[in-house]
């Protein structure tokens, strides 16, 4: 009797490893997937001073992981022959940006029929605020005589070109859409004159 008792406990011992072992693999990858997916694009971009160009995440071969992630966001990407994708999470300085300060966005863009100018951020926004604006487009955007513009980034209101934060306080990330340009096919032609210029102005407290 003890002998199948001892028998019976060692089977159900290796059916509980074996069923821990299993669930402790699915946590692990479901929470590098999420890690992965939750933020930009982890792979295939190329960074141009505070700017990172994402040319092929779009194309038929993009990889698995820019897959994921558009399919996270629910965003079509844009193709090679559409346009050009870049991001930015810090300033030239490579300071970080941050919800709690304010930023200058300006200078030239690369040659493009039309772009935009958009910025988002994690977690949960101020239900006491109302989103005024998330970005500007090329056609709408107030410009100097020579063709050069600046976009103020802050919880204020500022005049002229004026995008508020998206949150109170953390992370926040700039994404510059290039439709119809030549850049596209050839990211190595950008550089950080030929992009706009990201200034901190200052942070509150």
């Amino acid at each position: 009797m003890g002998g199948v008792l001892g028998g019976f406990l060692r089977r159900t011992s290796r059916t509980g490893f074996v069923l821990y072992a299993l669930a402790l693999g699915a946590l692990l990858g479901l929470a590098s997937a999420d890690f992965a997916t939750r933020g930009g694009y982890p792979f295939g971009g190329t960074t141009i001073g505070a700017w990172t160009a994402w040319p092929r995440t779009g194309s038929a071969d993009a990889d698995p992981y820019s897959r994921a992630v558009n399919s996270r966001r629910g965003e079509i990407p844009l193709a090679i022959g559409e346009g050009l994708l870049l991001t930015a999470a810090v300033d030239d300085s490579g300071r970080t940006l941050e919800a709690g300060c304010s930023y200058a966005i300006g200078g030239v863009v690369p040659p493009a029929r039309a772009w935009t100018l958009t910025i988002a951020g994690r977690g949960a926004a101020d239900p006491a605020k109302t989103r005024l604006r998330e970005g500007f487009t090329s056609t709408e955007v107030l410009r100097s005589t020579d063709d050069r513009f600046v976009i103020a980034i802050s919880q204020d209101v500022q005049s002229g070109n004026w995008l508020p934060m998206p949150r109170p306080r953390g992370p926040v990330r700039l994404a510059l859409r290039l439709y119809d340009t030549p850049v596209a096919a050839s990211v190595g032609s950008l550089d950080r004159n030929t992009l706009p210029a990201i200034t901190r102005l200052g942070c509150s407290r």
